[in-house]
């Protein structure tokens, strides 16, 4: 599996002219099996890569670039935007994330006439907003979208402001270069929300001292409520809101306990960092991969691969 998918990143992040080798391709990228990939692609600051490895029967995963403007106005901020959405439990968060949040952001942005920390949060807080009224709209008829939820990871670059949000455990690594040596260095920008982390499973705890079951380790795996493994997400309706931990919901996601109040939060871990020419690709991905490499080693595999880029790069 692991060499399978370092194939597939090889894919990805090599420029290949060798096109007619693959079963299908369009304009926007390659399809190859279960495979996704555009090898090259361009945005405002420099190029980027994507793909896309579909691991379950239903692919409940989105992602999206948007470089240009970052606003609804003319006269607004220009950048590129970055997102990366997990979905869990069924497609809908993540495919509703990938529709709002990016306008959501544009709208704040155009208010504020700039990008910022706050922006960014309030984009995530309207998503979520939104997403859980789609959720008590849809509730007689489909009860189950209120156990549907997604990570969300983003990233804008914005006049050499690089910003990073993140909800859950997927994952922002830049690649650096050591000026000295020439080595490039892997630096995590994410702070990821699993409970398998001692560090989440305590802030859980802190918040809610009452329960002393708010993380079970199931399975030799630790879950938020014995049912879920990240602490922060959009969606997830049920692990939020009272009047969505009942029937006609599944009895499998219900709680014997009251709510009293929210389990899981939307709330963003944000970071800002200003890009160095020593700075050289970023890479963005859901914890699919993280789990299989580690971030140097992932590093290591975009930087030994014979693309020529411009200084500053990102890749996804």
């Amino acid at each position: 599996m692991l060499s399978r998918l370092i194939n597939f990143l090889q894919k990805c992040w090599w420029c290949s002219s060798d096109h007619h080798a693959h079963s299908g391709s369009d304009t926007t990228g390659w399809q190859d099996g279960l495979l996704w990939y555009k090898d090259s692609g361009q945005h405002l600051t420099g190029d980027f890569s994507m793909a896309v490895v579909q691991a379950n029967n239903l692919l409940e995963d989105q992602s999206q670039i948007e470089s240009g403007s970052l606003s609804l106005l003319d006269s607004g901020p220009y950048g590129t935007f970055v997102g990366v959405y997990d979905g869990h439990g069924g497609p809908e968060t993540s495919r509703y994330i990938n529709d709002n949040l990016f306008q959501n952001l544009k709208r704040f942005t155009a208010e504020d006439n700039s990008m910022s920390m706050d922006v960014i949060r309030k984009a995530f807080q309207e998503t979520e907003e939104g997403f859980i009224s789609v959720v008590a709209k849809e509730w007689l008829k489909k009860p189950q979208l209120a156990a549907v939820g997604s990570c969300c990871l983003v990233g804008v670059i914005c006049n050499g402001i690089l910003y990073i949000a993140n909800l859950g455990d997927s994952r922002a690594v830049l690649g650096r270069v050591v000026r000295a040596t020439g080595e490039v260095l892997a630096i995590q920008l994410s702070a990821e929300h699993n409970a398998s982390i001692e560090s989440v499973r305590q802030e859980l705890k802190s918040m809610h001292p009452d329960d002393s079951q708010i993380v079970v380790l199931k399975h030799n795996v630790w879950r938020v409520k014995g049912l879920i493994q990240v602490s922060r997400s959009i969606g997830d309706a049920y692990l939020k809101k009272a009047e969505f931990n009942r029937e006609p919901l599944y009895a499998k996601f219900r709680l014997h306990e009251p709510i009293t109040r929210p389990i899981l939060s939307a709330e963003p871990s944000i970071s800002v960092l200003e890009l160095q020419p020593h700075d050289k690709f970023l890479i963005f991905a859901s914890d699919g991969l993280w789990e299989h490499l580690g971030n140097q080693e992932a590093v290591d595999i975009v930087q030994n691969q014979p693309h020529h880029v411009r200084p500053v790069t990102h890749k996804l």
